[in-house]
């Protein structure tokens, strides 16, 4: 079947909805995070410094799959507010790796709460977060696999 003028109707395409859901899904994140003084994007690498610290600035971007130019900043203003510590490596010093202050480790309880907030500010229930998550993660890995 050829392809047809009706591909290109706004309605019809994925990546629209991703688009308006990632924005909006972000703007709900907002409220929940400015009294703590955080972005969206600080929030992300708290999640996986939480997880992961200390670890490389490398491994930080392959995992909130941000360029080294959008992550230095980033990193630098978290350093500048005290919730991070950036380290060269003795082996290599082209390698920084991060670790979390107390404060950066006390915040993790202070942000334990906003998943469930922002559930019940969504009305979804986490069942289907936990359905539509599975799905996205599923698209996420064609989507990497496509972009090589």
């Amino acid at each position: 079947m050829p392809p047809s003028t009706n591909d290109l109707l706004l309605e019809q395409q994925l990546c629209f909805p991703l688009y308006a859901a990632s924005r909006l899904l972000t703007r709900l994140y907002q409220p929940l995070l400015e009294p703590l003084g955080l972005t969206y994007p600080q929030y992300i690498v708290l999640m996986i410094l939480w997880e992961d610290a200390p670890c490389a600035v490398s491994h930080i971007g392959e995992r909130a799959q941000l360029a080294s130019n959008t992550l230095t900043p980033l990193l630098k203003r978290l350093e500048q507010t005290g919730l991070v510590q950036r380290v060269r490596s003795s082996e290599d010093e082209r390698v920084v790796n991060i670790s979390l202050t107390p404060a950066g480790r006390a915040l993790q309880q202070k942000c334990a709460c906003i998943p469930t907030q922002l559930l019940e500010r969504m009305g979804y229930s986490s069942q289907d977060a936990l359905k539509l998550k599975k799905q996205l993660d599923s698209l996420l890995s064609h989507l990497q696999a496509a972009a090589g």
